[in-house]
Formats: C-alpha cells, sequence, structure tokens
C-alpha cells in the first residue's frame, strides 16, 4: 500500500471512528501530511494555506483558486495523485466548502461553526510517521544540522542578533530547507528569555541559536550555543546538569513508556541536579513531525510513544539549553540532528553512555 493510500485509510478511518461524512483540512501542516508532504502556504508564517482538503468516503477535494491551482496540480503534482481540483476565480465568494458538503456531517482540524474539531486525533495521526515519513526526516535532522553547524561557526562577537539570525536562515535555505523558527539570544537574553526573537543588540562572548527547519511539510528542531572564551564555574555546572536531564529524555522516549512517565522522571532529574524548579519555565518539548510539536509533554500525560514517531525535547537551565530532533526506532533512537564533530558530554544511564551536545567553547 502507497503511503498516500495509508493516508486517505486513516482519514476515512477517522470519518468512522467520528460518525462524520467529510473531514475538511484547513492546516498547512494537516494539508502536507496528507498529501504527503505537498505544501499549501505561500506565507511562511501562517498556520493555514491558500489550499484546503475535503475528503469524504468516496471523493477527495483540493479546494483553492485559480491562482494557486496551477502550482498546486501541476508542481506539486496532486492531479496526477488523484486529486479533485475545485478552483473558482479569486474573486468568487462562495463558500465552496458548504456546497460539497451540503447535508454533509463534517470534522475538521480546528474549530468552526457546525463542524466537529478533531485537531486532537489528528495530531497524534501526524505523529506517527510512515516509514517514508522517517527517511524525510533523517533527511531533513541533516539539513538542519548542518546548517546550525555552519552558521554557529561564522559568529562572532559584535554581531547583531539580526546578523546571526540572518547566517542561521541563510545556511537553512540554500539547503532548501525553511527556518520557519529563527531564534536568536546574546549574553544576558540568553538568561532572561526562553523564546528569544533576535533584536539589534551586539553579542560579546555568548550565543544561542533555536532553529526550526521545515521541508516536505516536516519539522525539525535544533538549539546550540557559543561561547568565546572559557565558561564560567556556574555556567559549565548548568550545562553538565542540562546534559543529564536531556540524556534522561533520550533514554527514556522508548516505545509504550507513557508521556507522563518520562516527564516524572525528568523531574527528578532537574531536582538530582539542583535545579528542581526549572522545568517550569519553559516546555520540556514533545512529540513533532509536521508541527514543531504536535503535541506536548505534560505531567500526567497518558500519550505513549511509539516506534516510528519523532520528539524534539528541549530541557534548559537558566542560561543554557539542549535540543534536538530523535527518531523512535524499535531498537534504538536516533538523533537525526546531531552534529559531527560537536563537542559532547557523555552522561552514563543504565550501563549505556548518552553523547550529549556541549556549548562550543572558541
Amino acid at each position: 500500500m502507497s503511503e498516500q493510500q495509508q493516508k486517505l485509510e486513516q482519514m476515512r478511518g477517522l470519518l468512522d471512528a467520528y460518525n462524520v461524512d467529510a473531514l475538511w483540512l484547513r492546516l498547512a501542516s494537516s494539508f502536507a501530511w496528507a498529501t504527503c508532504g505537498k505544501s499549501s502556504y505561500i506565507n511562511t508564517a501562517a498556520s493555514e494555506g491558500l489550499a484546503s482538503l475535503l475528503v469524504t468516503r468516496d471523493h477527495r477535494y483540493v479546494i483553492t483558486t485559480n491562482i494557486e491551482e496551477p502550482r498546486l496540480a501541476q508542481e506539486e503534482g496532486l492531479l496526477a495523485a488523484g486529486w479533485e481540483f475545485v478552483a473558482p476565480e479569486w474573486h468568487d465568494s462562495r463558500d465552496v466548502v458548504a456546497e460539497l458538503g451540503k447535508g454533509l456531517r463534517l470534522a475538521s482540524d480546528g474549530s468552526a461553526p457546525g463542524v466537529l474539531d478533531v485537531s486532537g486525533p489528528l495530531a497524534r495521526m501526524r505523529a506517527n510517521l510512515t516509514p517514508e515519513e522517517g527517511e524525510r526526516f533523517r533527511s531533513l535532522g541533516n539539513i538542519c544540522a548542518d546548517a546550525m553547524d555552519n552558521a554557529i561557526r561564522a559568529v562572532l562577537p559584535g554581531m547583531s542578533e539580526y546578523e546571526i539570525a540572518s547566517l542561521l536562515a541563510g545556511e537553512t535555505e540554500r539547503r532548501g530547507a525553511q527556518a520557519i523558527v529563527n531564534l536568536i539570544a546574546t549574553d544576558e537574553r540568553i538568561f532572561r528569555y526562553r523564546h528569544p526573537l533576535p533584536t539589534n543588540k551586539r553579542m560579546d562572548s555568548y550565543a544561542m541559536m533555536v532553529l526550526g527547519g521545515r521541508k516536505w511539510g516536516l519539522v525539525c528542531s535544533i538549539t546550540r550555543l557559543v561561547h568565546f572564551g572559557p565558561l564560567s564555574d556556574e555556567l559549565r555546572r548548568k550545562q553538565d546538569a542540562c546534559a543529564v536531564v536531556d540524556a534522561t529524555f533520550v533514554s527514556t522516549t522508548r516505545p509504550n513508556v507513557k508521556l507522563g512517565d518520562i516527564i516524572a522522571q525528568v523531574q527528578d532529574t532537574y531536582a538530582l541536579g539542583g535545579y528542581a524548579g526549572e522545568w517550569r519555565l519553559h516546555h520540556q518539548g514533545g512529540s513533532t513531525g509536521y508541527e514543531p510539536r504536535e503535541y506536548l509533554g505534560v505531567p500526567g500525560s497518558q500519550d505513549e510513544v511509539r516506534a516510528g514517531q519523532a520528539y524534539a525535547w528541549n530541557p534548559s537551565i537558566t542560561g543554557t539549553k539542549i535540543e534536538d530532533s530523535l527518531l523512535v526506532g524499535a531498537d534504538d533512537n536516533i538523533v537525526v540532528t546531531a552534529i559531527t564533530g560537536w563537542p559532547m558530554i557523555p552522561v552514563e544511564i543504565g550501563g549505556k553512555v548518552y553523547e550529549r551536545p556541549a556549548i562550543l567553547e572558541r
């Protein structure tokens, strides 16, 4: 069975599970998932694209305008893949979904009047990657790792955060991916803000670079830090403690383990390292796929890890952070954003050594 056929079976299974007649997908992430990696957006910051999908038991429509139809049909190959196009002219104000869905019970990947919101179940569908998606995710991880490595090694004291962000975006885009998350902090801003948008502040000696790279609709996340001159004793202690937390994530994210149980172990690890309250200051990450996080790992979560899923964990202790994306295998995990030659911190858990990224000292 092809990847496309698997997706259609899943969507039509959702119709049966919720006793509805049609599934309306508006999010760019859902569109990419359902079409095996195609792009419906023109604004990379938009959650919804300029095309949506309507899937019934007998039909699968692409609903768009005459502007988007040629690219989607031809360049994205959706016409050849069997999708039916409904594309009125751009100025036509009629409600195509209402026309096609007349008399049908609709579900969607978000809220809308008279429509059942199944965004939660859909996020979990998107999170269960097919083998083909897993291979694309690994390729994207390599792209993001290579982009980060080249960008961060080009950073120099005196650069503004905007300049640093441009390095990261440029290295990502020239490799064929999009930097949909590009967060930069330098010096004291690393200690103040967990989500630092870049500013015109100029770097003194310390920089954090955060990348969410997208290609084929999939998203990989990676964070790295660079420090000019020796680390302070306090920062080194925090770095080492953060590495232990991150190794705990990598070691425990295994099939059939509940996310709530993973978070509980991580909370204990923070406390044992002397940083008990730090987990409260920023989310710890979670399942990834077609969104930077399909759903988060939170205390008490009953979601279970499955082989083939991808996770991006991002433990932080004020002033330092580690973030990589990993693919869960049946026998072991693969960190897809690992950077060859990066300085690493060895952490032993259960007799196995996990190498986790350190701050790059220059």
